[in-house]
């Protein structure tokens, strides 16, 4: 018969304190490729590697290639690894956002990635929708180069605030202030996107750095797709349920170590806020003055 000695006691201790603090680990799933997405437009241009588990997105002169998640999602979280194209990217977007998918009142919440000319610093902008109004970008320059390793870009996005993060360090946070009338994407479920593309009209430097079609095919590659949200349609109180793990009192806001890194970034590697764009907006946008 088994002795229960205090180590035994100790560690089921702490395996349960996990799974109360750390409910994330009970959604967690490895994840292939064709259990979430399907692709939208050039399946050519999107090849499945190591059974799945990861994905190559190719853009060349013929086409550039596009994936979407097989369900919309109303609150929760969203990552992936993502390898950028290395060397001459310029022109090229890569993007990972959460869409609506409606016309008219559109809600979005995007990560693209603006190619740049070799050896300069890869720019990720960030855009929040709401209700139909955009024109909320952010830039920073990443503190490393996203195209020698895989790194995790998620979207936290609850009914406190939206958060996106590069490494579990928090890039911007969009709050809730419909108290004060600001627009808040909370009605409407949006699916989990990715495309490919040229935009070499705008994306390096304002358009100024053309593409250079001769060093085409450009890779980006995608591992550990992860979605931990309510799937819709779905249970019509899962979005509402304040016992999902992403609505916790950790989620509500960023702890002072997250604050800190936040901080960081912010001040040291931000290169465009349209709150402090004078020219595009002469009065200051009120979700700046609220606080982001």
């Amino acid at each position: 018969m088994a002795t229960w000695t205090s180590s035994t006691y100790t560690n089921l201790f702490l395996v349960l304190h996990l799974l109360a603090w750390a409910p994330s680990l009970l959604w967690a799933r490895p994840a292939t490729f064709l259990q979430d997405f399907r692709v939208t437009w050039s399946e050519s241009h999107i090849r499945q590697i190591n059974g799945g588990r990861a994905i190559q997105l190719i853009l060349d002169q013929s086409s550039g290639c596009g994936f979407v998640s097989k369900n919309k999602y109303l609150f929760g979280r969203v990552s992936m690894k993502i390898k950028l194209i290395p060397g001459d990217s310029a022109g090229t977007v890569t993007a990972f956002y959460m869409n609506s998918n409606t016309d008219t009142v559109r809600d979005e919440l995007d990560f693209e990635f603006l190619g740049n000319r070799s050896g300069q610093p890869y720019t990720v902008q960030t855009n929040v929708f709401a209700h139909g109004k955009g024109d909320r970008e952010q830039r920073i320059n990443l503190w490393f180069d996203p195209s020698a390793n895989f790194h995790t870009y998620s979207i936290l996005w609850n009914h406190h605030h939206v958060v996106f993060s590069v490494d579990e360090i928090p890039i911007r946070v969009y709050k809730n202030n419909e108290a004060r009338g600001i627009p808040y994407p909370k009605f409407q479920p949006m699916g989990v996107y990715s495309t490919l593309w040229e935009a070499d009209d705008w994306a390096t430097r304002g358009g100024l750095e053309k593409i250079d079609w001769n060093k085409a095919p450009f890779y980006a590659y995608y591992k550990d797709f992860d979605i931990e949200g309510c799937s819709v349609p779905g249970s019509a109180s899962c979005a509402s349920n304040p016992r999902n793990w992403w609505e916790g009192p950790d989620y509500q806001q960023l702890d002072a170590a997250q604050a800190k890194r936040y901080r960081w970034v912010r001040m040291n590697h931000m290169i465009y806020d349209y709150c402090k764009d004078r020219s595009r907006y002469p009065v200051v946008p009120p979700e700046c003055v609220a606080g982001i």
